[in-house]
């Protein structure tokens, strides 16, 4: 080898080595925000997913290597306190120079508050305050029959102990769209030299979400006005999103099992209005499944909100929320 094609190649080396050192190390809490964060990086770099597939994000303990990819990440871009609240010290113990967003606590996120009753049509979000970021007070519960209030405590300090807002909030292609930017500028900020390529890449990733809701909704049409059970109540902004309301949830959050008078009320609605579909889900357990459909013809599938069977990758958001169509599609 000559010694001037050895000084290029060496330069050359030198180059792409001083490029691949200047992408951020970025970190993802959960597989879906990670496939959208993968998405915007796609041609940099890659994201690192810090909850494993399959585990739930509420209660999680960091394997060594997952520990180190949080401590050395330049950018972590997590849901929030609401949906992975022992992160929180964690992400508090970062260097100052590490940028983090909780998607959670963006303005531009459309949030929804959890519902207070396993029929959930007893709950009407019209009577919250039109601020959806404001709390609400114990004034507003006053007037609440003792029962309903007893069923409130029920999960209120157990269930939905990690706020007032449903976190489940990226079934929400809409808040997909939203954060596809947030993710870039965010990005832009620690590498401005692949600004363009983050935001080209989430303005083409906007367009396919698009494209994905068409088809999802295109998807549920045969079956609209068909009636289904979720496990757990974690589906609200899917089901907002694609006008495709659930009749209830076995338990309305993932912290304690479902009380006896939660399932007789849940078995009643679906001999009461035909439920055709209770859906279980990976994690939970089948057994309160199977005895919720005694006694009853409703069929049962499996929905699953992270992506577990899943590649964790750019594809696995949108395959997501196909998945979630298919799974209600063929219950019925």
């Amino acid at each position: 080898m000559s010694t001037k094609l050895g000084s290029v190649l060496a330069v050359a080396a030198l180059s792409i080595s001083t490029a691949m050192a200047d992408v951020p190390n970025v970190a993802v809490d959960i597989a879906p925000v990670h496939s959208l964060v993968a998405r915007v990086m796609q041609g940099v770099g890659t994201p690192d997913l810090i909850i494993r597939s399959g585990a739930s994000p509420h209660h999680y303990s960091l394997r060594p290597s997952e520990a180190k990819a949080l401590q050395d990440a330049n950018v972590v871009i997590w849901m929030g306190e609401g949906l992975t609240p022992w992160m929180e010290d964690a992400v508090a113990t970062l260097s100052s120079e590490a940028l983090t967003m909780s998607l959670l606590k963006k303005e531009e996120t459309a949030l929804l508050e959890f519902r207070e009753s396993a029929l959930f049509e007893e709950h009407n979000h019209d009577d919250h305050n039109d601020d959806k970021h404001e709390k609400r007070g114990h004034d507003e519960h006053d007037d609440h029959s003792d029962k309903d209030h007893d069923e409130t405590e029920e999960h209120g300090h157990d269930e939905h102990a990690h706020g007032t807002y449903d976190p489940h909030a990226w079934l929400s292609p809409e808040n997909a769209k939203i954060w596809l930017n947030l993710i870039a500028a965010q990005l832009s900020t620690v590498d401005p030299e692949n600004a363009g390529t983050y935001f080209t890449n989430a303005a083409i990733a906007l367009t396919e979400t698009d494209t994905l809701m068409t088809e999802v909704s295109a998807m549920l049409e045969p079956i609209r006005g068909t009636r289904f059970i979720v496990f757990h109540d974690a589906y609200q902004y899917f089901e907002t999103v694609f006008d495709f309301p659930a009749s209830g949830a076995i338990s309305l959050g993932d912290a304690t099992d479902p009380s006896p008078a939660r399932i007789t009320k849940i078995q009643d609605r679906i001999k009461d209005q035909g439920v055709q579909c209770v859906l279980a889900e990976p994690q939970f357990k089948k057994g309160l499944v199977a005895t919720v459909l005694e006694g009853t013809d409703a069929k049962t599938s499996i929905i699953d909100p992270l992506g577990v069977a899943l590649e964790p990758g750019p594809t696995l958001y949108p395959q997501l929320i196909r998945n979630m169509a298919k799974t209600l599609v063929d219950c019925f």
